[in-house]
Order: structure tokens, then C-alpha cells, then sequence
């Protein structure tokens, strides 16, 4: 299985203590999805955050709609969490979020890794264009949100 890597970063003017609290509320997950997505959170709130949590979300990729299960699996606030996909579209999905103290701000980091049915050419074809329109719009929502 070839796995892909897209790392993702944006400096956001508070520090990580300010910042990791958006992250830590799985709600904000639907803010930070664009809405052609249809991204919904399916688990009941409130959602603890922590090793071994499970997040179950409905999606549409192309217009499918699809289940999605992540789990928690490393949780270390203020710097660093992973979640992982357990069921969903990919054959893999290991995404890693980190928050570095930075010039008086902090640098948010996503490093993903991920795999997909259909191997290099469905992923430059379809997914790495979709994914980088995804986090382009997470950083825009991002940027809006801690600048004021």
C-alpha cells in the first residue's frame, strides 16, 4: 500500500494555550469543513477528547455520501493530538496536528498520511487537488476566526 504525506501549516497570531481549545471541541470540525462536504458530526455531544476517543461524522466526496470513524489516538493539549481513521474513505488516514510556540504566535501544523484505493493516479487526479482545497479553506476559516 503506497501511503501519501500532505503537510499543511498556518501561524495564527495567539499561542498554542489560546488556539488548542478550538481543536479540542470536535464541533469545530464542521466549521472547518467546506460545505459542499456535508460534513456532520453523527456522535452525540459533548465529545471528551482523549486517547481512545471515537468520532463518528457523515461526508459526501463527489457527491457520495459516506460514513467516517476517527479515533483519538495520542492527546497531548496544549501541543499535539492524532486522530486516525478507523472506517471511511481512505485506506488509510493518519493525521498528525501540532502547535509550536512561534514569534509571539503559533504555528498549527497538520502532517497527514494517507492512503487511497486506486493508487499515484487517483491521488494526483482526484484526492491531493480535493485535500488541498480542503485545507486552504481550513486555513481561510482559520485565519477569519483568531483574527479578530
Amino acid at each position: 500500500m503506497r501511503t501519501f504525506t500532505l503537510t499543511n501549516e498556518l501561524w495564527l497570531p495567539q499561542p498554542p494555550a489560546e488556539i488548542f481549545p478550538f481543536f479540542a471541541d470536535a464541533s469545530n470540525l464542521e466549521r472547518l469543513t467546506p460545505p459542499s462536504l456535508r460534513f456532520r458530526i453523527l456522535t452525540p455531544p459533548p465529545i471528551e477528547m482523549a486517547v481512545g476517543t471515537l468520532i463518528d461524522y457523515r461526508i459526501r466526496l463527489r457527491g457520495i455520501p459516506m460514513r467516517w470513524q476517527s479515533e483519538i489516538t495520542e492527546w497531548q493539549p496544549p501541543h499535539r493530538f492524532v486522530d486516525e481513521q478507523r472506517r471511511g474513505p481512505y485506506r488509510q488516514w493518519i493525521h498528525e496536528h501540532t502547535f509550536t510556540s512561534q514569534d509571539g504566535g503559533t504555528l498549527a501544523r497538520d502532517i497527514v498520511q494517507y492512503a487511497v484505493l486506486g493508487g499515484s493516479i487517483i491521488q494526483r487526479l482526484f484526492v491531493a487537488p480535493e485535500l488541498r482545497r480542503i485545507f486552504d479553506y481550513r486555513n481561510a476559516t482559520l485565519e477569519n476566526y483568531f483574527s479578530g
